[in-house]
């Protein structure tokens, strides 16, 4: 199949790309350094063209409130241009337990992304995946006061990004789910918890205050962004920590 990766240059697409690749499927990257822009819609009816299967990986630059405009600008465009290049499969990344944060902008606007696809015209799929391991040390920076860092207990089962890659590029290589496939890492972890795990392992000195009120999974209400039954990713967050950056 030829597959179009929008977000095809980043830290999911590029990995997608590969694997799709390795699959002997053609899979071309798209982005903004290679012309082609998802907001104004330069270059999208060409990148799409011949195409089996639309990936959008791309992402909103913010987290706050302009997110929702990025997704629907960017959802209406690409929807169009594969209904143009009568695109048969289109497929999405988004986060575990979106539609359960709504008190979180980032989360109300992939949640729109989601439902912009969900209503469109082409067959879907939707990979929602929990937060990633990659992703743990910006998440410490959030909330870190010179040596303290405070951080809530909410749940959390990280995912590695290769882990996220091999589910997405497995999901475009198949039928259209016409639904949603969660996907995860194999444990559980308190956020606050993992916290600690990743300073002492990486000989961090800084300290975690369990603080309910610190930083945006603040707002996160029980074990929504968990999935016990979700399509488990096989690396393990100690394993991934030890393994060379």
């Amino acid at each position: 199949m030829k597959c179009a990766v929008m977000g095809g240059t980043g830290l999911i697409g590029s990995q997608v790309v590969t694997k799709l690749t390795a699959a002997g499927h053609e899979a071309v990257p798209h982005a903004q350094s290679t012309g082609v822009d998802v907001l104004s819609g330069r270059g999208l009816d060409a990148a799409v063209a011949g195409s089996d299967v639309l990936v959008n990986l791309t992402n909103s630059p913010t987290f706050d409130e302009a997110s929702a405009a990025f997704f629907r600008t960017s959802m209406d465009n690409l929807l169009a241009a594969a209904r143009r290049g009568a695109v048969g499969h289109f497929v999405i990344l988004s986060i575990v337990g979106v539609d359960q944060v709504p008190e979180l902008a980032y989360y109300r606007a992939k949640a729109l992304q989601e439902h912009l696809l969900a209503a469109g015209p082409v067959p879907y799929s939707i990979v929602r995946a929990t937060q990633f391991m990659e992703f743990m040390d910006s998440v410490l920076s959030w909330t870190t006061d010179g040596d303290t860092v405070r951080l809530p207990a909410t749940p959390v089962q990280p995912i590695a990004a290769e882990n996220v890659a091999a589910a997405v590029a497995e999901v475009a290589a198949g039928r259209p789910l016409r639904g949603i496939r969660n996907i995860a890492g194999p444990d559980v972890f308190p956020l606050d918890e993992l916290g600690r795990l990743t300073l002492s392992r990486r000989g961090d000195h800084r300290t975690v205050v369990t603080d309910p009120a610190a930083g945006m999974f603040a707002a996160v209400k029980g074990d929504v962004l968990t999935d016990r039954d979700a399509y488990f990713g096989p690396t393990r967050y100690t394993d991934w920590l030890a393994s060379p950056s």
